[in-house]
């Protein structure tokens, strides 16, 4: 097999650091520790900690016959997703130290047969898959024809529902698109040392070979990738870490424009500018999507120029809605209404479609129906030179609307206001149409459980604002 990515290191003796949260359990783990919320207690049953660098075989051989002896069925850590998790980082830190344990074989086997009659058609998407994953990987460790029988129904099935034309992840965060796209190489790495001839190793390595290619294009050249919809940084292997893996399996990436995936990436002069003029997902799981539409990011010299807020916590709380909110994006807000109603942690109501999408070299359009409830169209034109952006919003209505258009500056940005004029770090930017603008704070969320304050410049308006961002300083 070939070496697979070590992960970041989370563990140090009795304490674990999830999230940018870190508990120390001194005497014992508690294995349904709640302190931090569900999504930290999560990780700790993820088993990630098995396969950082240099762990030690006995010391992780104790920690699974800890959770064997402590975290039995019931516990949240029995349910579908953290047990596909545990799964792999089981099997492969069990296939390199070459352990043969029959307790922690048998409890592992049994976890397997759970996951198989508990796998997650309730909530699809990236849970289906990832059983799946754990079915395969699960297949080739015990040689089980029945486990692989489900992994292969649930692979074909969901690869092709899942990984767009273009390469993309159709629930269209970058960061689940980097977890996937890891979880698909192990299934070739273990795959191929197991079953080399399988006919579903083509498959995958084909769809491996698109998302590398998608994830190729809308990764900025410092190596981020841009925090849309649910994506924090810190949480998934990285872009060139991805490359690195795929290349040890002999996966190239295959470069297809991005198109099905509603994103678009634009490079001139001495800026990247990713923007979003798609609809927010699948219609039936919007779980992680954000009311973002015609929002963007940009990046001036390689570093975050205009930024999403980002997500810090997936927790059913106030700062969960406000990230997930129109404000929180660089787009247009019409009467303090939402162009997609997001609601609970991973809800959304009525939602924006986007239409008559035209593009070509210099320049995009579109409009989107996020605000027809309420009578009124918003449309937005991006033009592109070497050194400058230009945004023009359009509010049709046959009535008057209150409108605010957005821009978030990451917090290393010098932002300040002189007049209806914004320079932000020597580069000015000017508005044609606004009726006020003002320069207010945020809190920019790069990683879980991290905010960092930031400015935010609001630009109020009636029909129509023309944004002019100048990339170069003066």
């Amino acid at each position: 097999m070939a070496p697979p990515i070590f992960r970041n290191r989370s563990m140090d003796g009795t304490s674990f650091a999830f999230l940018n949260r870190t508990h120390d359990f001194r005497d014992r783990i508690d294995w349904n520790f709640a302190g931090y919320g569900k999504l930290w207690c999560y990780n700790l049953h993820y088993f990630d900690f098995l396969n950082h660098e240099g762990v030690e075989k006995d010391a992780g051989v104790a920690l699974i016959y800890d959770f064997i002896e402590q975290a039995g069925p019931g516990s949240v850590g029995w349910e579908p997703y953290p047990v596909s998790l545990r799964i792999i980082n089981w099997i492969k830190f069990i296939c390199r130290h070459n352990i043969r344990d029959q307790a922690i074989n048998a409890n592992l086997y049994s976890q397997s047969l759970h996951l198989s009659r508990n796998l997650e058609y309730h909530l699809l998407g990236n849970h289906l898959l990832e059983n799946g994953f754990a079915l395969l990987i699960a297949a080739c460790y015990f040689t089980e024809g029945k486990l692989y029988g489900k992994a292969r129904e649930i692979l074909e099935a969901e690869l092709a529902e899942q990984v767009l034309p273009d390469g993309g992840h159709f629930e269209l965060s970058p960061m689940y698109h980097q977890i996937l796209l890891d979880r698909l190489l192990d299934c070739i790495n273990i795959l191929g040392s197991n079953r080399p001839g399988d006919v579903l190793l083509d498959l995958l390595k084909r769809k491996a070979s698109v998302m590398l290619g998608w994830l190729s294009q809308v990764t900025f050249r410092n190596g981020d990738i841009p925090l849309v919809n649910d994506a924090a940084f810190g949480i998934a292997p990285t872009t060139s870490e991805l490359v690195a893996y795929a290349d040890r399996l002999g996966v190239q990436p295959t470069i297809r424009p991005l198109k099905e995936c509603g994103y678009r990436k634009v490079e001139r002069g001495n800026y990247e500018l990713l923007l979003d003029v798609g609809n927010i997902g699948p219609d039936y799981i919007p779980g992680h999507a954000h009311s973002d539409t015609f929002s963007f990011v940009l990046y001036r010299e390689g570093r975050p120029f205009i930024v999403d807020t980002g997500v810090s916590t997936y927790e059913t709380c106030e700062r969960r809605l406000a990230e997930r909110r129109t404000a929180a994006h660089n787009t247009v807000q019409v009467d303090d209404k939402e162009q997609s109603e997001v609601w609970g942690s991973f809800r959304v109501a009525q939602r924006a479609y986007v239409r008559d999408l035209r593009e070509n070299e210099d320049s995009m359009s579109a409009w989107h129906t996020g605000y027809e409830r309420i009578g009124a169209r918003h449309g937005r034109e991006f033009t592109f030179t070497d050194n400058a952006i230009v945004l023009r919003d359009t509010v049709t209505s046959r009535k008057g609307h209150s409108c605010r258009a957005f821009l978030h500056f990451h917090p290393d940005v010098h932002v300040y206001l002189e007049a209806h004029h914004v320079v932000a770090d020597g580069a000015p930017l000017s508005f044609s149409g606004a009726t006020d603008v003002k320069l207010e704070d945020f809190y920019y969320a790069p990683k879980f459980n991290l905010l960092a304050p930031g400015k935010v410049v609001v630009v109020s308006f009636s029909r129509e604002l023309v944004t002019t961002i100048e990339t170069k300083a003066i």
